[in-house]
């Protein structure tokens, strides 16, 4: 599977990779692994940076079921029973609707670093993994969260970057433009 190795060759963090390898595992040979298959003692030490995002009502009603303490301390509350329209305000609510729409309508991974995860959070730099749950295999209902927040370095700019995956079960039937998402 060259998209599953190109696409955690682009992870910057341990704990990214130890988490894209167990969902990956849990998947087997399925294309998206369900909430169920997911045992978060299976991975305890990335328990305070693990969110769980929940789309069962649709994506427009998706709110963050589960926050670790963690990303309280990155987006400056407790999230946990927020909407996505409640955590991502402002300038920062399109790009993370684009992101997490992306993910819900065409079950891809995402990974990335930004500046300012939300208003009034500049100081923060993001190193942030999305992963698609599917209770059926096919329609994604979750969003599984890991984000690691590192200070900012005014004199060391990280750009913003957006990666993503293409969808596993489509990888047999279009190899060619599985580059489009990694350029």
């Amino acid at each position: 599977m060259l998209s599953d190795c190109a696409f955690r060759a682009q992870l910057a963090l341990p704990g990214q990779r130890a988490l894209f390898d167990y969902w990956l595992e849990i998947a087997g040979e399925k294309p998206l692994p369900a909430r169920a298959d997911f045992d978060p003692l299976k991975v305890p030490h990335l328990l305070p940076h693990l969110g769980l995002i929940d789309l069962r009502e649709g994506f427009d009603q998706g709110l963050f079921r589960l926050a670790g303490t963690r990303l309280r301390d990155i987006y400056g509350k407790e999230i946990t029973g927020l909407r996505l329209s409640e955590v991502f305000l402002g300038r920062c609510a399109a790009p993370w609707n684009q992101v997490h729409a992306r993910i819900a309508t065409e079950a891809v991974s995402a990974q990335g670093v930004i500046h300012g995860p939300t208003e009034g959070r500049e100081h923060i730099v993001l190193f942030w993994l999305r992963l698609p749950l599917s209770d059926d295999g096919t329609r994604v209902d979750r969003i599984l969260v890991h984000d690691v927040a590192a200070p900012k370095d005014d004199a060391d700019p990280i750009p913003e970057v957006t990666r993503y995956q293409y969808p596993r079960h489509e990888l047999a039937a279009a190899p060619a433009r599985l580059y489009d998402h990694f350029g």
